[in-house]
Formats: structure tokens, sequence, C-alpha cells
């Protein structure tokens, strides 16, 4: 049974910083973090691939940075500089193919259950 666990959620004010991990109870080539705010459409955040190659969404870039521990079969998100607008469930998901934004979170066949993030302002 592969599994996805996220941890590191929590409140924080704005300009903040946390720190979310996913670990993966096995290998997968692309690992990435998605966000939904109530409302809105799940968005991809950041993502990974096994060779380190990230892309990020514009509205995280220079805030953002992912990383990966391919031994532990884990994706972590440094967030700084948090903002009111990043406030969202957040999701960690995997699949075994190419890594990148733009794709839907529906081609992302593995996910965690997520973990709340919300910064005030």
């Amino acid at each position: 049974q592969v599994q996805l666990q996220e941890s590191g959620g929590g409140s924080v004010q704005s300009g903040g910083s946390l720190r979310l991990s996913c670990a993966a109870s096995g290998y997968f080539y692309c690992m990435a973090w998605f966000r939904q705010a109530p409302g809105k459409e799940r968005d991809g955040v950041a993502a990974m691939d096994h060779n380190g190659i990230t892309t990020y969404d514009d509205s995280v870039k220079g805030r953002f940075t992912a990383s990966r521990d391919n031994d532990k079969n884990s994706l972590y998100l440094q967030m700084n500089s948090l903002k009111p607008e990043d406030t969202a469930m957040y999701y960690c998901a995997a699949r075994q193919s190419r890594c990148y934004l733009g794709s839907s979170w529906r081609s992302f066949g593995y996910w965690g259950q997520g973990t709340q993030v919300t910064v005030s302002s």
C-alpha cells in the first residue's frame, strides 16, 4: 500500500515561515505540492523530480523552496515570507511520470491527506 503523509502545517503571521514535510512509503520519480483554498481550484505549488529539477508556481517563486531526500522518500517545502493568500490546505502528490507544474492535479495518482496552512495578516 503506497502512502503519502504530510506534516508541518500550522498558523503563522504574515511574513513568517513554515516547513512542510511529506513522507512517502515508496519511491516516486515526481513528487509535488498542491494547495487548495476554500472555493478555489487545486493548484500546483512546486514539483520536483528525482534529480532535483524543480518548477514553482509564479506566486511562490523566491519565497518557497522544495527539496527531496530520496533515501527517505521524502519531499519538503520551506515556506518563507508567507502571505495571507498562501492560506490553504496543502497536499503532497506523486507520480512516476513527467514532473512539471501545469499538468492537472488529476494526473497525479497518489495523494496525502493534506496539512492546513493558515497565514494571518
